[in-house]
């Protein structure tokens, strides 16, 4: 399987800042708020640690969490009176929103509890209307379950789908565009979707794929035609796509795609995440970018034009090098100032220059190994990888 290297190539040795985390945590993810970056790390801290986003200082730490940290995400959507927040879930059973103006105290907490007992979750996302907060649990017997909340009473689930998945919940995300809709992925293979406002779980099901393998990551693509459809990734670094009926339409080797020559070689080890442009990329029909990590702590931008045409070639944007020891747990792109954030199992945190790809900004590629020097100020998202989570 092809990969191109892009008009705009450019190879990064030195990243604009760097600082590391206490007592050699995982950093896990990356997120934003208004006035800060957010990171969470491994145990035995379960902390949020703050840092400020002119100067990369490190401002606060927030002990977020009893138990393992399963996944932090920015939320711009106003939740009851929070405005911008961080959404984080947790192996305590847990989900939490978090503002500036909360300082280390969570804005807003729900529960796990069901029939008395309190359930880890692994996965955890807030619809677009802010009326909706979703969470996945892990497999307790036979059980795994999609739990839902109303944030106005956040005391306990107002439902559960216990039948949707079989084994450990590792993704639910809502649609952009149909706030009741939210796509779930898990460890028995499936992704499905389904109507989160339907209480009976026999109709709340709309569509199901089966991948075939453990699935760690998955998300919805927004295409050039409006529709939004969906992509998987697995534990066995199988990357498909699938209509938005659930109907496969590819299913790849994400480390097939490389480069070998005399001048540029890069091998692709595991899928960090994707990342969601704000719209469709120019001469795409899809607004996912790829980011890929080596073994040896390198970092990859790989896009590709078509998710349908199975003759597409990737194309190779940008190589980070040098930056880790290790693999990259999480990512973060800031578009608006062209900027990533890498964390990795080795407790480094890198900023990097980034500009967006086919934009005019990102025309002059270079490999002289040097950063662009620039102020740091905003950022995005990305995920955690499931096959290091218990390592965690």
């Amino acid at each position: 399987m092809s990969l191109i290297d892009s008009p705009s190539l450019s190879i990064t040795s030195v990243p604009v800042r760097s600082t590391s985390l206490p007592s050699q945590a995982y950093v896990l993810a990356i997120a934003l708020l208004p006035s800060h970056y957010a990171v969470s790390s491994s145990a035995p801290s379960n902390s949020i640690h703050l840092f400020d986003k002119a100067d990369f200082r490190k401002l606060n730490d927030w002990i977020a969490h009893d138990d393992a940290i399963t996944s932090m995400k920015s939320n711009p959507v106003p939740v009851g009176n929070i405005g911008d927040s961080l959404l984080t879930c947790s192996r305590d059973g847990t989900v939490r929103f978090w503002d500036e103006r909360s300082g280390s105290q969570p804005a807003l907490q729900m529960n796990s509890i069901v029939s008395s007992r309190r359930r880890a979750l692994l996965s955890c996302d807030v619809s677009t209307d802010g009326l909706t907060v979703a969470a996945g649990t892990d497999l307790q017997g036979d059980d795994a379950s999609i739990l839902y909340w109303d944030p106005r009473h956040p005391a306990a689930p107002i439902r559960a789908h216990t039948y949707t998945h079989s084994d450990d919940i590792t993704a639910v995300h809502f649609s952009r565009s149909h706030p009741n809709v939210l796509l779930s992925a898990s460890s028995d293979g499936l992704v499905c979707t389904s109507n989160s406002e339907e209480a009976d779980e026999d109709e709340a099901g709309l569509y199901v794929g089966n991948v075939g393998s453990s699935i760690a990551q998955a998300g919805w693509i927004n295409g050039a035609n409006g529709t939004p459809t969906v992509w998987a990734a697995s534990d066995m670094e199988t990357f498909s796509t699938w209509s938005n009926e659930l109907e496969r339409t590819q299913d790849v080797d994400i480390r097939q795609p490389s480069v070998h020559r005399q001048d540029l070689t890069w091998v692709t080890d595991y899928l960090i995440g994707c990342h969601n442009h704000r719209s469709v990329l120019p001469g795409h029909d899809n607004d996912l970018s790829f980011f890929v990590g080596s073994n040896e702590g390198d970092v990859a931008l790989i896009t590709r034009a078509s998710l349908t045409n199975l003759e597409e070639p990737w194309a190779l944007h940008r190589m980070w090098t040098t930056g880790h020891a290790g693999v990259v747990r999480s990512l973060l792109w800031d578009e608006s100032h062209n900027l990533i954030i890498t964390g990795g199992e080795d407790s480094r945190i890198n900023i990097w220059s980034c500009p967006s790809p086919n934009t005019p900004s990102d025309q002059n590629g270079k490999r002289d190994g040097s950063s662009d020097a620039m102020d740091v100020d905003d950022s995005v998202a990305s995920p955690s990888r499931k096959r290091h989570r218990e390592d965690v």
